[in-house]
């Protein structure tokens, strides 16, 4: 397993980290990912503990707060091992205080993330979603209050724009307080709306991208194909209007060039995906979700290899889109381009020595 900083923080944690969204199945949309037990939950973690994988991302709104609970479970007696990564801001009730980033909803929300957990310290607590509500000052300063009790050790947002990010930051600059070292984003082949403007924001700042869906919301598991009807068993029935939207032919593009470098590699269609993303400017990790073993060790064959520039070339192109204001491709003519190097040029992923 490959190990790389999270962001411009001392953290290192592994390329490919672990989503226990399947884990309770308990709720809603948020609880009807999987119905992964404590028993099962444990079998999982085993397998990505021997992988190397480290890091296990979950959120309070998961299964109503089971999935911390099974999380929980699954990793004790080895807590120093791991580093658990959870979110809020989310609803989680229908009660006033059951959503948002006020000081009040936060302290709460650490607390009973912490007993859930079974745990004295959450490694990476994150944003689920931005409070327009809350003044920032109120939210910064309550993270920075977890932060110097220790019950928190670095901090991230997830699914922000790059105004709120920064607009975060600055403050957390003004009044000395810790900063976000990570952002949790979508990203995959048929969903690279991240390069346009939070990857950059992302080098500027040295925020890690831990990235969420990297198969397209299940779109790029090598079952959806051209000239081929979705398989009755795939959940796309009934989950594909919660998830980004994506256009039919652009889909069958990108699954055409994935299919051809997965002969090539001898690598299946999830893999070359995951792989492609682990190659990208500011990549820490990208979580993978499983709800069954075989799920799993098969993304596990993602890492330990590498595409050829030829083939990164190939999916870059098949999977293009073009550019929203003010990003469109004029910004790459002259004069433009001497003031806005294109973002690959910006710097590399934030890779470490392999461990």
């Amino acid at each position: 397993m490959e190990y790389r900083r999270l962001g411009a923080s001392g953290l290192k944690v592994s390329a490919l980290s672990f989503g226990a969204g399947t884990f309770g199945g308990r709720g809603p949309l948020f609880g009807a990912w999987g119905t992964t037990d404590a028993r099962e939950a444990r079998r999982l973690v085993d397998i990505c503990l021997d992988a190397g994988i480290t890091m296990f991302d979950t959120a309070d709104v998961y299964s109503g707060g089971a999935s911390e609970e099974v999380l929980g479970e699954a990793i004790k007696g080895r807590r120093d091992q791991v580093i658990v990564s959870t979110k809020t801001s989310l609803p989680t009730g229908d009660g006033p205080g059951d959503a948002g980033s006020s000081r009040s909803r936060l302290i709460t929300a650490c607390e009973d993330a912490l007993r859930r957990l079974g745990t004295d310290r959450i490694d990476l607590f994150q944003l689920h979603a931005f409070d327009a509500g809350t003044p920032i000052e109120e939210v910064t300063a309550a993270l920075d209050d977890l932060v110097r009790a220790g019950k928190i050790r670095y901090l991230g947002v997830s699914n922000f724009s790059g105004w709120q990010v920064m607009k975060s930051l600055a403050i957390t600059e003004r009044y000395g307080r810790t900063r976000y070292v990570a952002q949790q984003v979508y990203y995959s082949l048929i969903g690279r709306d991240y390069e346009w403007e939070l990857m950059p924001l992302g080098l500027d700042q040295g925020l890690g991208a831990v990235v969420w869906s990297p198969l397209g919301w299940g779109r790029l598991t090598g079952k959806v194909r051209r000239g081929r009807p979705l398989p009755v068993e795939s959940r796309l029935h009934h989950t594909a209007d919660y998830g980004p939207p994506v256009e039919d032919e652009h889909l069958y593009r990108v699954v055409d060039a994935l299919d051809e470098i997965a002969r090539e590699t001898g690598r299946s269609v999830p893999q070359v995906a995951i792989n492609w993303l682990l190659g990208r400017p500011t990549v820490s990790s990208v979580i993978l979700g499983a709800r069954n073993e075989e799920q799993l060790r098969q993304n596990l064959g993602s890492v330990g290899w590498t595409l050829t520039p030829d083939q990164i070339a190939e999916l870059d192109a098949a999977s293009a889109r073009t550019a929203p204001y003010p990003y469109f491709p004029y910004r790459r003519q002259e004069g433009f381009a001497r003031l806005d190097p294109p973002v690959d040029a910006l710097g590399p992923s934030p890779r470490s020595r392999t461990e």
